[in-house]
């Protein structure tokens, strides 16, 4: 099994305790002369992204970038530190050809969200303003945009001849934890209001993908569940899909009550669901995988023609960065062909 070592130079003894802080361990340090050291071993994922949790003795802690380790990634949450073991490599389009392509900003107000919706969306350079095309609508959009290079990824697959040209509009997100957690309000307003507005601002060949990761993906399930009519498919990176059984840690999450009772409707009761084409990945030994394994079950017995991919990465921007391609790439050809 593949492993990794840390060691926390810490001649001074500023440090009580070292802990590893990542999605996968907490694990602690133990020491040994002037240093921390810990072994770990790395089952199921070819990165890992981390900090050092370190403990002061005056009782205070920390969360500190490894030292020892020059190698950083971007996250939602700032930057950390990142392992990356053999086997693992960036996805190919990256550095591939890519379309040029140019930004507009678009902003709407949200109905019944007492806030504005602001978008940015991405368009082929060539492409006339005002021409319709296909539409990938995602949440938590400039994030994946800047952390995910979800632009880049069409640009270079509309490039490649693998894609269709098409619009990315980047939804930013707003009040996150209230809009994301299985909304009506969010919900109707994506349908009622943003696809709308983008159909007339910019033209909209057919029905928009919905594609979201962690709560973001729970919400466009959530609006495709309840404006069925709106959407024409569904990519869902690490879904916050939380049930009781799985996922009791995160009972203190403000609307956990909520996101419980959709997620055990839609487990539970597919008799009026409107199937659409749906990808949905997450990593293999993130906490989220068995809830997204039971959604995925579910919805294929309701009819949804759903792929399900464990990758060997966990609950970051890189991460579902790098499962873009095949299974987005894949879920738009055929809702595309459509």
């Amino acid at each position: 099994m593949p492993s990794a070592a840390f060691r926390l130079s810490d001649p001074e003894a500023q440090y009580t305790a070292v802990r590893l802080s990542s999605d996968i361990s907490g694990a602690a340090f133990t020491r040994e002369g002037d240093d921390w050291v810990l072994e770990l071993e790395l089952a199921d994922v070819l990165r890992l992204e981390y900090k050092l949790e370190v403990f002061h003795r005056d009782g205070t802690n920390a969360w500190i970038l490894d030292p020892a380790n020059p190698k950083r990634t971007p996250g939602a949450f700032g930057e950390k530190s990142v392992i990356e073991l053999p086997g693992y490599a960036p996805p190919a389009w990256l550095d591939a050809e890519a379309l040029p392509g140019r930004f507009d900003e678009l902003v709407i107000r949200g109905r019944g969200l007492g806030a504005l919706v602001g978008m940015r969306v991405w368009s082929p350079a060539d492409v006339a303003p005002g021409t319709p095309l296909r539409l990938l609508l995602a949440n938590d959009g400039p994030e994946y945009d800047a952390m995910a290079s979800l632009t880049r990824f069409s640009a270079a697959k509309i490039a490649a001849g693998e894609l269709p040209q098409h619009r990315v509009a980047l939804l930013a997100p707003g009040d996150r934890n209230e809009w994301y957690s299985a909304s009506a309000v969010y919900a109707r307003v994506l349908a009622n209001d943003v696809v709308p507005a983008l159909r007339d601002a910019f033209g909209l060949v057919g029905t928009p993908a919905a594609m979201g990761a962690s709560l973001g993906g729970l919400a466009m399930l959530h609006a495709q569940r309840r404006f069925p009519r709106a959407f024409g498919a569904l990519f869902m990176q690490s879904g916050s899909f939380f049930v009781p059984r799985f996922d009791s840690q995160e009972s203190g999450f403000g609307r956990y009550a909520r996101i419980i009772r959709f997620v055990r409707e839609t487990l539970n009761d597919g008799q009026h669901a409107m199937p659409v084409p749906t990808a949905i990945t997450v990593g293999r030994a993130e906490e989220n995988a068995y809830n997204n394994r039971e959604m995925a079950r579910a919805l294929s017995e309701q009819g949804y023609d759903v792929s399900l991919e464990e990758v060997a990465d966990l609950h970051n921007y890189v991460g579902w960065r790098d499962a873009l391609d095949p299974h987005l790439t894949a879920l738009l050809q055929k809702a595309w062909r459509r």
